[in-house]
């Protein structure tokens, strides 16, 4: 059963722009999110929920492939970015997301990994046939991202990956430069020494992983911090274990966050035992870099072009506490007609 058109989603609380707000609603038209604010005093469908009510959590890496989305939901992830897949079945599986009542988050994805011919990952046994695209060249470079972008992808995804063959740099910023005048984010696989210094100056703005292999030059993580968006995917070191890569990884994040850098939080689902749906390591090893529940909330909610998330919503109320934020946070659901809250389920007039 799909929400009426347009309803108001009230709760004890509502957490909207870096602010947590009582006596407030979030307005739905066709089921997602559009405004924040007091309900109307008459005239107006709600559906009352206990607990806090939040705006759709998004995890900015995943590999649908690789993963089971619906358990991802499941989860309290309301959307998901693939960062490369079989870009036909990817295309497809975004479609059936968007339908109301799928079951799955709601899905924006990149098309296929752009690598250089042998390059990372189509020397991987996780990676499925047909989800690299090779780029031979500068004028290659325009084909490949033109391909993807007929495909349905908002974003593009490159690899520099200094254990194999990696793109050279003018084709890398032809790579760029070809998603730029599509209106299209670039996020680079960064990883080995020099690959982010490449990813940088080839004018990539997101980086898929936090850099890990080694600690940044101060100079660097300055630069990254004033243009560059990183997204986190802390737990893919130790899966919860202390992990001197995570160590690494926290310390040049907090680097980039002292210089302003904005963070995407992500898990890199597909990679490792990683829980599915909202992983509360992650969100403590944010807390570990110096991120606030606020800058965290921050980092995983946010519209995408076309894509508008289901709100979500936390049955027992959000703590802002940092000792109890994490597992506040991940007993969040995404509002849906699988939810019946005990004292919701019916639209009354206020």
């Amino acid at each position: 059963m799909s929400p009426p058109a347009d309803e108001w989603l009230l709760a004890d609380e509502l957490w909207w722009d870096g602010q947590l707000r009582r006596g407030e609603g979030l307005r739905l038209r066709d089921g997602v999110p559009v405004a924040a604010g007091r309900v109307p005093a008459t005239g107006a469908a709600v559906r009352r929920l206990p607990g806090t009510l939040l705006p759709g959590l998004w995890d900015a890496h995943v590999h649908s492939a690789l993963v089971d989305l619906g358990t991802v939901r499941a989860g309290g992830i309301s959307a998901v970015w693939d960062l490369g897949g079989v870009p036909a079945s990817v295309a497809a599986l975004a479609a059936r997301a968007a339908r109301p009542g799928s079951g799955l988050p709601r899905i924006r994805h990149a098309g296929p990994f752009l690598t250089a011919p042998g390059g990372y990952p189509s020397d991987r046994s996780w990676a499925p046939p047909g989800c690299c695209r090779e780029v031979r060249s500068p004028d290659d470079a325009a084909d490949a991202v033109a391909e993807a972008y007929a495909g349905g992808a908002t974003l593009i995804k490159v690899t520099v990956h200094a254990g194999g063959p990696m793109l050279p740099p003018a084709t890398l910023a032809a790579v760029v430069a070809a998603a730029g005048g599509l209106g299209l984010p670039v996020v680079a696989h960064a990883e080995g020494p020099g690959t982010v210094a490449a990813a940088y100056e080839a004018g990539a703005g997101l980086l898929a992983h936090t850099p890990w292999t080694e600690p940044l030059d101060a100079g660097l993580a300055r630069d990254c911090g004033q243009r560059m968006t990183w997204i986190s995917t802390l737990d893919i070191h130790g899966y919860g274990v202390p992990d001197p890569a995570q160590d690494t990884a926290i310390g040049n994040l907090r680097a980039f966050l002292d210089h302003g850098g904005t963070v995407r939080y992500g898990t890199d689902l597909g990679n490792g035992p990683l829980p599915p749906g909202i992983n509360r390591r992650e969100i403590r090893a944010l807390q570990q870099a110096g991120m606030s529940p606020d800058d965290i909330l921050s980092a995983m909610t946010g519209p995408a072009p076309g894509i508008a998330a289901e709100p979500c919503w936390i049955p027992g109320g959000l703590s802002l506490e940092s000792g109890v934020f994490a597992d506040a946070l991940a007993t969040a659901r995404v509002v849906g007609p699988d939810i019946r809250p005990r004292d919701a389920g019916r639209s009354i007039d206020s």
